[in-house]
């Protein structure tokens, strides 16, 4: 695991220097760092809205957020053993795509469409064959 965080600046900064490498534009429009953070800003209130809102937020080929309603319930204080009351809440939940999963434990990209609704594609591990009982 590696102790970098990615922030709002690293973002633009990306998107910045992204911009400033493709002079393939004639003329160049080439965005500022302001106008880069700006744009970094507004796609994130735009997904912050939307979750607000109540919508689910997908991103091709990375995942999707999702906000749910936790039903009102009983929980345990672990250290006490008393048991309370957990009030009903709306919690964030992220699905990563099956693209964004494979890039994480360096599968290669199999070409195949990454449609969040569909059937996922089979993979064959000899871990998963051993959870299922099948080895």
């Amino acid at each position: 695991m590696s102790d970098k965080t990615l922030t709002r600046a690293d973002l633009a900064d990306a998107i910045y220097r992204l911009n400033v490498g493709n002079r393939q534009i004639d003329p160049p429009e080439l965005i500022s760092r302001d106008e880069s953070a700006e744009l970094v800003e507004t796609v994130l209130q735009h997904v912050a809205d939307a979750l607000v809102a109540g919508e689910m937020v997908k991103i091709s080929s990375f995942g999707a957020f999702e906000v749910r309603e936790k039903a009102e319930r009983i929980g345990r204080n672990p250290k006490t053993g008393q048991e309370a009351t957990i009030t009903p809440r709306r919690v964030l939940s992220f699905r990563a795509s099956h693209v964004l999963k494979d890039r994480i434990n360096g599968v290669e990209p199999s070409g195949e469409n990454d449609d969040e609704d569909s059937e996922p594609a089979r993979r064959s591990s000899p871990s998963a064959a051993a959870s299922k009982g099948r080895a």
